[in-house]
């Protein structure tokens, strides 16, 4: 008896023991000691740049120096970080692929520990056309059509658009700016980017400047807006900011009413329907960096970085008289100007033409701009283009006064026309004959020659914009200095523009005193 039970305790234990060894692989198969491939689905479409965000881990920390990571069969060399392995940059080519993840058994016998992954590679991102868009009135909604073949999303100006079954898309813009930015992203998340050019071509103008001041006055105002009943003009230019600083109405911009540079010479929003309602375009002339008032505001309370500086630290004046520049290279100070643009444009002007975009003239070494990177040159085209970014969706043209001086030596006072051409919608030359020295271009008396200095150096500006968007409007001297200027010097300013091509002007008149028998035909 006590041999039988011994007996069948021995070959109970034995089935026992071999069931155990029989059981233990499968406990092993289902549950791979914790190892997991993270940030890669199974059967999924991907491209190799998704890949780098991969990462293997186990449940012991311990497990990952052991495991071994292949793709296609061959080993990766992963590196350790943390509690996670990382694969190196990974080179696919399009198609199937598999990575697995192994880690050996300890014990003899027993199978390893795998996790895979197969996936397929896609890095061919979907592919965008468009065409160009020419508009003739920035103020009227502007239609982009366009494809973007093998895309599931596209976005125009950051919102998403419908794509039909071919990629195509149509979205309109109720302003146009001044580039439109196109994405696109793909199931396997490749992405493309474009910017289409709106290309706005400015109609062109007949212009005399006006200040705000000047505005108020009946006997300064009505001849000017007779002269446009008689079509000797079609546009006036209005001071928005002038070179005191003043803002001529009652801006709500909150810098500007906190430093005391609003106004109320003339109601924003009325001058603008009167003059509209005249059929006369209106122009802001708006002096970005001469603010005298902004500069002092600034450093009488400690916000020097707003203000062009001497090589001592001090307040740059050279002759503009005391806090004369802001620093164009200060965050606060252009959003200041480009707040000033936005609100006239959406009041309804035209455009804005920003005068004294530049720097102080004089040597680079001797001036502080607090800020800046790079060159002068490359500051003032930034804040350009930002500005055009802003007035356009405003549905406003922008134009800069620059030097005639500019046009041949740039670093000067930071005016590259090459450059600022492809910024703006119009450059205006101020190349009054009264300012240029003798000798410039081959003239020899430059105020007593108008044509030709006018002739010769509205053809260097032309030369420098070619190419560009941009057209050329120049200043006209309606003013006397060591010569009297009348209607046969302003008709040779004139004649001198139209050699090249050129119909539109703008006459400056400090005074605002103008003769309409000096634009008569």
């Amino acid at each position: 008896m006590g041999t039988r039970w011994q007996n069948s305790v021995l070959v109970l234990v034995t089935i026992l023991a071999t069931m155990a060894v029989a059981v233990t692989p499968v406990v092993v198969q289902s549950l791979p000691f914790g190892l997991a491939i993270q940030g890669l689905g199974d059967g999924v479409t991907t491209n190799a740049e998704s890949l780098r965000a991969i990462r293997v881990t186990a449940a012991r920390d311990s497990d990952l120096d052991r495991v071994v990571v292949t793709l296609d069969d061959q080993s990766l060399a992963t590196r350790r970080d943390g509690s996670r392995l990382i694969l190196p940059p990974l080179k696919i080519d399009d198609g199937a692929h598999t990575l697995l993840a192994r880690l050996p058994n300890e014990v003899p016998g027993l199978p390893d520990a795998e996790v895979s992954r197969t996936f397929s590679v896609d890095n061919t991102p979907p592919e965008l056309s468009f065409q160009p868009i020419e508009i003739t009135d920035p103020r009227k909604p502007v239609t982009l059509r366009g494809t973007a073949k093998g895309a599931d999303k596209v976005t125009v100006q950051g919102e998403e658009v419908k794509v039909n079954e071919f990629g195509n898309f149509t979205v309109t813009l109720p302003t146009p700016p001044a580039k439109i930015e196109i994405g696109a992203q793909d199931a396997a998340g490749n992405r493309a980017a474009g910017r289409v050019p709106v290309h706005a071509r400015h109609p062109g103008m007949r212009a005399v400047h006006m200040s705000g001041q000047a505005w108020t006055a009946p006997a300064l105002r009505e001849p000017v807006l007779q002269m446009a009943r008689n079509g000797l003009i079609d546009t006036i230019e209005l001071d928005i900011k002038d070179e005191s600083g003043e803002v001529g109405y009652a801006s709500q911009v909150p810098l500007a009413k906190e430093i005391g540079a609003a106004k109320n010479y003339y109601d924003l929003n009325g001058v603008v329907e009167q003059l509209h309602r005249a059929g006369i375009r209106i122009v802001g002339r708006l002096v970005a960096f001469r603010d005298p008032i902004l500069a002092r505001a600034s450093w009488e309370s400690g916000r020097h970085d707003r203000v062009v500086q001497n090589a001592d630290g001090q307040p740059w004046a050279g002759g503009y008289g005391d806090y004369a520049f802001t620093n164009f290279a200060n965050r606060e100070v252009r959003d200041y100007n480009i707040a000033l643009a936005t609100e006239a444009a959406r009041a309804g002007f035209d455009d804005i033409l920003y005068d004294y975009v530049r720097r102080p003239e004089g040597s680079i070494e001797q001036l502080r701009f607090p800020g800046l990177t790079g060159t002068p040159e490359q500051g003032i085209a930034d804040f350009l283009t930002e500005s055009r970014n802003a007035v356009r969706a405003e549905g406003a043209y922008l134009g800069a006064s620059v030097f005639g001086i500019a046009v041949s030596r740039p670093t000067q006072i930071g005016q590259d026309i090459t450059v600022m051409a492809r910024k703006v919608d119009y450059i205006a030359p101020m190349i009054y004959p009264s300012h240029w020295g003798s000798g410039e271009y081959g003239v020899s008396d430059p105020e007593s020659q108008p044509l030709e200095i006018t002739q010769r150096s509205l053809a260097a500006f032309a030369e420098k914009a070619a190419g560009t968007q941009s057209v050329i409007i120049p200043w006209i001297q309606a003013f006397s200095m060591r010569v009297h200027y009348g209607r046969d010097q302003i008709r040779a300013q004139l004649d001198g523009a139209r050699a090249n091509g050129i119909d539109s002007f703008l006459l400056w008149n400090a005074s605002c005193k103008y003769d309409p028998a000096d634009l008569a035909p």
